[in-house]
């Protein structure tokens, strides 16, 4: 039973659970579902598809998520970023509003449910580790620009296009004379709004007496009132007849069975965007969940969160969805709310469903201007330009990365972005251990510690020079250690013995071994002897495996004061 669990941690969590567990479940998953109905419906919008398609991919991904995901508060569904990485997506082999376009989305899904599911199984949820943070940052912030200024043509009514910044603004400017202006009056009012109700309207309910628990509610509730009011005046006073964009009929159902379009040339069209929908996903729904767990000292396993959103996705394309992933406002909703285990997220998909099948027919007359301030003021929140100065300020590599990112991201669209992200950080990681921390060390007196000679006061030998190592030795940065020796070696004629102290080093791969085989034989024919100290277990394993110990001119030492006392001449 134990190691089922492991894979279906529903069977972990279930067995514990009980009366108390199921109310605040059943709290949360009802705060939850107030929010995710106007949420759901505009990141639908968002993506480009139909607003039932944001609904259904909030109710069996959720299901799926809590059967074989490990956070106890993850809310999985449609989220900003990710929509808008649908919409580009898709839009390169669809045109939006035609049945191909919802079936791309949902292949779309397909391939990111098994990717994600792929990498769950083997285990190789450490790839996601190649991309940084402060580029997964840039990105997210550019995407947050990018999918506030997308959402700006429904607050002012024209018919405007474009997937950069640059494109989008012409295409603003160049329909400025089609602005209607009830549609403005509603965009405008409603984007007011809500940013009032997320910063205001708690303050003033908790000063006028009202307990926090509802106040919480009640600001969650917003964008609710937001749509009850501006749908209540469309209606009442026929704006649909002046100019006003209307969602208009939704399919009153559950979420039909849905096949995805499995041809080879879509598929291939889909791949890459696919992976890097993946790997956002799963960087920005891990990155929630393990911040939430550890509020309440629980554990995240990354790869079996990878296999509950690969279920989730592969149940958003055979549902009428498209890609999912744990979001943050509603996770942080979800847990704020008081949810116990995942079965608040199941609560919440009945929630859902049953709005599906009940409340539909009440958005016709929804605009979709109130729709646009609802994602404008969510995603405006993802929007930090403070990544540029904290980089700045600590590292100049790192903000190049950035700033990078986020050019390239509105400049040239989210696919651009997101995959110059990830090049950007693979390349990141070589620049900075392409050239590792390499100091010369010194005894410090009285101790038997070595140091920095540019840092301490220590004291050296005229014959030796010992060479601490900060990094493992790999093909990137051999070649940096050797030239730094032999330039060392070559200008201080004294030294006849050369110490590598490789406390920091954690592997040397072949490219490595080469490079220092080929150090001490050049050491060897100026007279120079090569040591190592301080050579970890596994890495001396390794060098056995090789002649590279047998062929050492010099000794391997188990401490760097054992080599000062036998080389120095001081001891």
């Amino acid at each position: 039973m134990k190691k089922l669990s492991r894979y279906l941690p529903v069977l972990d969590w279930g067995r514990t659970y009980n009366s108390n567990a199921f109310s605040n479940d059943m709290i949360a998953a009802v705060i939850v579902t107030i929010m995710l109905i106007p949420q759901s419906l505009a990141y639908a919008l968002l993506a480009g598809l139909p607003p039932e398609a944001g609904i259904y991919a909030s109710i069996a991904p959720i299901i799926l998520y809590a059967i074989f995901g490990t956070s106890r508060a993850l809310a999985v569904g449609p989220v900003a970023v990710v929509s808008l990485m649908t919409a580009a997506a898709v839009g390169q082999v669809a045109e939006a509003g035609t049945m191909g376009y919802a079936m791309a989305a949902l292949s779309l899904a397909m391939l990111s449910g098994a990717m994600l599911l792929f990498l769950g199984i083997f285990r190789l949820g450490f790839l996601a580790n190649f991309l940084s943070h402060p580029v997964i940052a840039g990105f997210i912030t550019a995407s947050g620009i990018l999918i506030a200024a997308s959402q700006f043509k429904h607050i002012i009514g024209v018919q405007a296009s474009g997937h950069t910044l640059v494109e989008m603004v012409i295409s603003l400017v160049e329909h400025l004379g089609q602005i209607n202006p009830i549609t403005v009056v509603i965009g405008v009012s409603a984007t007011a709004f809500l940013f009032w109700v997320r910063k205001g309207l708690k303050p003033r309910l908790l000063a006028m007496g009202m307990a926090p628990r509802m106040a919480d509610i009640a600001q969650k509730a917003g964008p609710v009132a937001a749509v009850v009011v501006t749908t209540l005046a469309t209606w009442a006073f026929g704006l649909a007849d002046h100019g006003v964009a209307i969602v208009g009929d939704v399919p009153q159902s559950l979420p039909p069975l849905t096949l995805p379009d499995l041809s080879p040339a879509l598929l291939g069209q889909l791949f890459v965007p696919a992976l890097l929908i993946s790997i956002i996903g799963f960087v920005e729904s891990i990155s929630v969940a393990q911040t939430l767990a550890a509020k309440k000292r629980q554990r995240i396993n990354p790869d079996q969160e990878l296999i509950g959103l690969g279920a989730a996705n592969l149940g958003a394309a055979f549902t009428g969805g498209y890609p999912v992933t744990g979001g943050f406002a509603r996770s942080v909703v979800n847990f704020d709310a008081g949810a116990e285990t995942p079965a608040a997220g199941a609560y919440t998909a009945v929630g859902l469903a049953i709005a599906a099948v009940a409340l539909t027919p009440l958005v016709f007359f929804l605009p979709k201007a109130t729709l646009a301030a609802t994602i404008i003021v969510a995603v405006l929140s993802l929007v930090d330009l403070s990544i540029l100065k904290k980089t700045w300020g600590y590292s100049f590599a790192d903000f190049a990365a950035v700033a990078a990112t986020i050019v390239l991201t509105l400049g040239f669209g989210v696919e651009t972005g997101v995959s110059a992200g990830v090049i950007l950080s693979i390349l990141l990681h070589l620049y900075k251990t392409s050239r590792p921390h390499v100091a010369e060390v010194g005894l410090v007196p009285g101790t038997q510690h070595f140091r920095n000679i540019n840092r301490h006061k220590v004291e050296t030998a005229d014959s030796l020079l010992a060479i601490r190592i900060d990094e493992s030795l790999y093909f990137a940065n051999a070649r940096f250690l050797e030239d730094l020796v032999l330039d060392r070696v070559v200008e201080d004629c004294p030294i006849k013995d050369v110490v590598l102290m490789c406390s920091a080093v954690n592997e040397i791969d072949m490219s490595a071994l080469e490079t220092l085989e080929a150090l001490n034989t050049r050491l060897s024919d100026m007279g120079v002897r090569l040591h190592m100290s301080e050579v970890k277990g596994p890495v001396t394993d390794r060098l056995k495996r090789s002649h590279f110990l047998d062929e050492l001119s010099g000794e391997l030492f188990l401490s760097q004061y054992d080599a000062w006392v036998k080389l120095s001449g001081k001891a």
